[in-house]
């Protein structure tokens, strides 16, 4: 699925870099790893490479694809009447996030956007806009050749 060099994209930890692909033996059992360098943290990660893609694993979002991804951030949404309590919307929204979905990923930026407008937001919930945010507007930068700080004002703009 990948090779050396390749980007690919970690749920919650974003984009990073295959440097290597090494098989290892654990107790008599040998598997092939990915070794993934997570570009914003240094941090590197081993991937089994069969089980890359069940964990959500996957090539960054294509330059094509990324206008509907703002068209999911433009999209209104009906949240402010039926706020449901924050414990079981930040489950939901982690789980959407561990998917390493991008377009996911979009709707839980979206939401909190919206939820914002209305009050402010809790400590753990400027957190996961904060994570969201991180996490899309790296992609999309990266998709398209563009600077994280227009990406930024690009989203933004559609919230202010």
């Amino acid at each position: 699925m990948f090779k050396v060099g390749d980007s690919a994209v970690y749920p919650t930890q974003g984009i990073g870099v295959i440097e290597a692909i090494e098989s290892k033996d654990f107790g008599g059992v040998k598997a092939d790893f990915y070794i993934l360098r997570i570009v914003d943290s240094d941090m590197t990660i081993m991937v089994p490479t069969t089980n890359a893609s069940n964990i959500g694993m996957r090539s960054p979002i294509e330059k094509k694809r990324v206008s509907s991804l703002f068209d999911i951030l433009g999209e209104k949404t009906k949240i402010a009447g039926n706020i449901a309590s924050w414990s079981r919307r930040q489950r939901e929204y982690n789980d959407k996030l561990k998917t390493g979905d991008l377009f996911e990923v979009a709707e839980v930026l979206r939401e909190l956007y919206c939820i914002r407008e209305d009050k402010e937001l809790s400590y753990g919930e400027k957190k996961v806009l904060e994570l969201a945010r991180k996490l899309l507007v790296k992609e999309v930068a990266l998709a398209e050749g563009a600077d994280e700080d227009a990406v930024t004002q690009r989203v933004e703009k559609l919230f202010n």
